[in-house]
Order: C-alpha cells, then sequence, then structure tokens
C-alpha cells in the first residue's frame, strides 16, 4: 500500500454503510491507543472506523477502561472516560490503562493498580469493538497484531479472547512486520522496522520478495475458507520475510514515568502527573524547538500544592541516555542484525528504515538510530494506524515467512563429560515452519535408567537487557550470563526405556519439527529394538 494511499483514508459516513458489506477488520491493540481498520473485499480504500462514544477519532481509540460500581459487569470504554475526566481520578483503582505490557506476563508489577486484571481489560476492549464494528459490518476476518517480546503469551490470549467471536478467519502477525507492510514498500525491498510503542520496543528485519529479476507473486486469492471470491477479492499475494527480530518490555509510559520521577522525585506518580509528563515529552520531540528552550507544564501534587513541570528538549535527551534508553535500542539492533545475518543478511542490503509508535517521534532515536543505520534512508508512515493498515494487507494478501527471535536448547547427557549441558536445537534466525526435520541421539545418563526426560529451554542473547521495577520506576538491566538458559515451560516429557538404559549407551533417536503454529513437536524411535516412540508436542516455541 503505497504512502499516498495511507494519507486517503476516510471517516466513514454512517449514511453510507450497507450492513452486507464483507471484508477484513485489523485491531492493532497499543498501550496508549488502539487502532481500528477495515476494508471491504472488493477492494475499497481502508477505512478508519469512527466509533462513538468510544474513539478519540476515526480509528483511534485510547486504551482505557473504567468500571462502573454501580454495575458488575458494567464498563465505560476509552474516549467515554476522558470526556467524563475520570482519567484524573484516582478512585478505588477503578482505571485500567497501560495493561498491554502485562498481557502474558508471568507477574505483574505494583505500578499496575488497577482492580481490573491486564487480561481482562483487553478483553473488554476487543469485545466492545467487536460489537460495535460486527452491527455495521459482516467481518469475515480478523487480524490483530501482537507484540515480538511476548509473542507466545500474546498469542495464548488473544484466541482465548476470540473463541466467542463469530467470525470465520482469525489472523495474528508481529507488529513490526505490520508496520513493514503498511510503510508500503516495493517488492524486493529489505528494511529495518523500529516499532516504539507505549510498552515495547520492537525491531526487525523483513524482506518482501519479488522485485528486481524475480517475478512478484501474481496468484490471486479466489477461494477462502470454503467460499468463492473470484471477482470480489483484489488482494494480490506477496511474501514478507522476517530475517531478524528482538524486543525489549519497555517504551514510551516509561518515559513519562522517568520525567515524573526525575522532576518531582518525592512525589508519587498520579495518573494526572504521568498525563502531564506525556504531554512534556510530546512538546520536546517537536524537531523545531531549540534544545535549550524549557517548556512547563502546571500539575497539582498529592498535596494539592500547584507545581510545575519543567524540562528542556536537552535534559530530555540526557535523561533517556542516563537511563540507558540508546544502550538498550543498540542492544536490540546488534541482535536483531545478528539473527538476520544468520539468514545471509548484510547491512547494506538494507533499503529503508521504517520507525512507527508514538516513540519514534522523539528527535533522539531517530538521530541514534541514524549512526547505526550508516544513513540508509528513513520511511516515517503515519505513526499510529501503520501497524494496522499492514496488519490488514497481510490478510489474505500476504503470506508471512517468520524466523525464531529466541533459540531453542535441550538438556541432555554428554557422554564425553559426562554431565548434562544445554544443547541447541535451534538458533535464532531459524525459519518456521521447518523445511525438515532436525535429529539427535540421546543416551542414558544412568545405570538400569527407566525414561529419558526432555527438558526444553531457552537461551538468551548475551548482552540482553531484561525491565526490573525499583521503587516502581522500570529499570534496565543487563542479564547475567548464569540466566543465559531458561526453561520455556515447566512442563517435563518423559521418554519411557523398554528395557532400562545402560550408562553411556544411545538409546533414542528423535526428530524435532517446528510447525506452521511454531509449535516444536517430536517423532522418534528406540535405536536398541526399532520401536516407535509416541508422538509429542513440546509446546510454543518464539
Amino acid at each position: 500500500m503505497e504512502i499516498n494511499k495511507i494519507n486517503q483514508l476516510k471517516q466513514i459516513n454512517e449514511t453510507e454503510i450497507n450492513p452486507i458489506d464483507f471484508g477484513t477488520l485489523a485491531i492493532d491493540l497499543g498501550s496508549s491507543t488502539t487502532v481500528v481498520v477495515f476494508q471491504k473485499e472488493h477492494g475499497q480504500t481502508p477505512e478508519l472506523l469512527d466509533l462513538p462514544p468510544i474513539s478519540r477519532s476515526p480509528g483511534e481509540i485510547p486504551s482505557l477502561i473504567w468500571k462502573l460500581e454501580e454495575k458488575k459487569e458494567g464498563y465505560l470504554i476509552g474516549q467515554q472516560i476522558i470526556d467524563l475526566n475520570l482519567i484524573n481520578e484516582e478512585k478505588e483503582n477503578n482505571l485500567s490503562q497501560d495493561f498491554k505490557r502485562w498481557i502474558g506476563s508471568n507477574e505483574i508489577e505494583p505500578i499496575y493498580e488497577s482492580k481490573i486484571s491486564p487480561e481482562k481489560a483487553g478483553e473488554i476492549l476487543i469485545h466492545n469493538i467487536w460489537k460495535k464494528v460486527s452491527e455495521k459490518f459482516n467481518v469475515k476476518r480478523l487480524v490483530l497484531t501482537a507484540p515480538v517480546d511476548t509473542y507466545q503469551e500474546y498469542r495464548t490470549w488473544i484466541v482465548n479472547v476470540c473463541q466467542s467471536l463469530k467470525v470465520n478467519e482469525i489472523a495474528l502477525v508481529d507488529e513490526p512486520t505490520a508496520a513493514a507492510m503498511g510503510a508500503g514498500l516495493a517488492p524486493g525491498s529489505t528494511l529495518l522496522v523500529l516499532d516504539f510503542g507505549g510498552s515495547t520496543i520492537d525491531m526487525s528485519i523483513v524482506a518482501l520478495e519479488g522485485g528486481e529479476g524475480q517475478a512478484s507473486p501474481i496468484a490471486q486469492l479466489v477461494r477462502f475458507d470454503g467460499n468463492n471470491l473470484e471477482g470480489k477479492s483484489t488482494q494480490v499475494l506477496r511474501t514478507a520475510k522476517v530475517l531478524g527480530k528482538a524486543g525489549v518490555r519497555i517504551g514510551g509510559k516509561d518515559i513519562d514515568r522517568w520525567i515524573a520521577n526525575h522532576l518531582l522525585p518525592n512525589e508519587k506518580p498520579t495518573n494526572f502527573i504521568l498525563s502531564s509528563a506525556e504531554e512534556l515529552k510530546c512538546d520536546l520531540s517537536n524537531i523545531n524547538i531549540k534544545e535549550t528552550l524549557v517548556i512547563s507544564k502546571k500539575i497539582i501534587t498529592n498535596q494539592n500544592e500547584e507545581r510545575f513541570l519543567r524540562l528542556s528538549k536537552q535534559g530530555l535527551e540526557k535523561l533517556l541516555i542516563e537511563k540507558g534508553l540508546l544502550e538498550s535500542i543498540r542492544i536490540l539492533f546488534t541482535q536483531t542484525i545478528n539473527i538476520a545475518k544468520r539468514n545471509s543478511f548484510e547491512l547494506k542490503d538494507l533499503d529503508s528504515v521504517v520507525l512507527v509508535g508514538g516513540g519514534s517521534q522523539i528527535p533522539l532515536i531517530k538521530n541514534y538510530l541514524a549512526e547505526l543505520c550508516n544513513s540508509i534512508p528513513f520511511l516515517t508512515p503515519p505513526p499510529i494506524e501503520a501497524i494496522a493498515l499492514g496488519a490488514l494487507h497481510l490478510t489474505p494478501g500476504v503470506r508471512v515467512k517468520d524466523v525464531l527471535s529466541k533459540g531453542v536448547s535441550l538438556r541432555c547427557w554428554n557422554k564425553k563429560n559426562e554431565k548434562h549441558i544445554w544443547h541447541p536445537l535451534f538458533l535464532a534466525g531459524q525459519p518456521w515452519p521447518t523445511n525438515k526435520p532436525l535429529e539427535i541421539i540421546l543416551a542414558a545418563s544412568i545405570n538400569n535408567q527407566l525414561s529419558i526426560d526432555l527438558i526444553i529451554g531457552e537461551p538468551e542473547e548475551e548482552g540482553s537487557n531484561e525491565i526490573i521495577y525499583i521503587d516502581g520506576l522500570p529499570t534496565l538491566r543487563a542479564i547475567e550470563s548464569k540466566e543465559r538458559i531458561k526453561k520455556i515451560n515447566n512442563a517435563i516429557i518423559s521418554i519411557p526405556l523398554d528395557p532400562p538404559g545402560k550408562i553411556g549407551q544411545d538409546c533414542i533417536k528423535l526428530s524435532f519439527n517446528i510447525d506452521d503454529n511454531c509449535q516444536l513437536k517430536i517423532t522418534g524411535i528406540d535405536l536398541r529394538n526399532n520401536n516407535a516412540i509416541k508422538k509429542q508436542n513440546l509446546g510454543k516455541i518464539r
């Protein structure tokens, strides 16, 4: 989709809505703003949906949920909360905001104070959007986006959320890939995408197949989910191949907390203070203001005193550097490049750098990435809706070939050293689904061994960062080497040995495959008697 087409997005006129229109709905659930786009299947221009009273503007819904006390299952959504000035109410934790980052998280930090769980808040928002859209359109397929860093957990959650929705097809795509498609580059292009959202920073290198020397795919979708679409769909099949990707769970909301803490270190950051810090951040992201110009925002403290948040662009940049934000982006860049190199990529192959998400508007971020990318041209599609638009055009018109953002290792017995080790099965950058199985032979580690246990781990990239919270403030910390292998899940798959194994004896040969849903599956045989080993599913990897 070309940039000029993005700029032609129009608000839906209620009088033009035809209740029998079929099409694809894309929802990009964001930490601050959720974007909703619809495209009729006859190929008209995608439309940013205006869904009053919950939308702030066409296509944009504030990611806010408010629990109504008088109703057991009553909630206010999005713009309703802002219009009633409830955003600044601290009463009884009725407000849920910035909930996306905690969906799928093993532990929710105390800074999330809402009585509504993050998963419940996300479910309420998606279901309310669905209800309003389905009253106007017949949605044939729904495509949603997910952050790279928690893709596996997020996918599990979104599948459960959508179980009750009456839609034939549902697709999920990671946000950087969707952003690449939303930028509208020509087939054959290779681009680096930085998606700096409210709670995550995702980076990926994406190759759009076709272009010079290659015929672009021209096959059209003529049948989908059993329905004949001949003459109805103008979507042309294109392929997006993810060469490398990485992510970290930190974003624009954390910058707001850094600003508030920096300027009011002894003040609890209320919603009003954080909202003012966000406004200050946005004002200081204007490329036309002087670095030394100090901007002020009036706030009311917890003691009902009038104070001011005062900061310059120079001061903001110094704060972000001190907090390690640029270092975190450098680490993401290095990880993404290293993964892509395993897929025959070189930095000189990049055609463009695409910046999306509100945080990408900060000049310091763009300038620093420009240094890393050696003056490769930058594209800046509309930062808010680019991902939703890209996701829309990924379904059904684009097939995505993906790679693992993290590797997979198996804990097994090393006969030479006589100890258990983590043996790499698939490295970060491994394309999936796999074309052929990976075979490995496992030996017994003790005499009379009755079974071999399979434990799967996920190696962390050396130099990776993790986010910890110190006194409620998000802080970047380097992952120590002793923490570099993390179990993917606590389940242990046990393969019986009959007869029992002897120490050092080769017992079983296993074949590892990654299927279309990124599930790790095994088959195998007992080498001592050629008996087949029952097919097992080791769970989803990423």
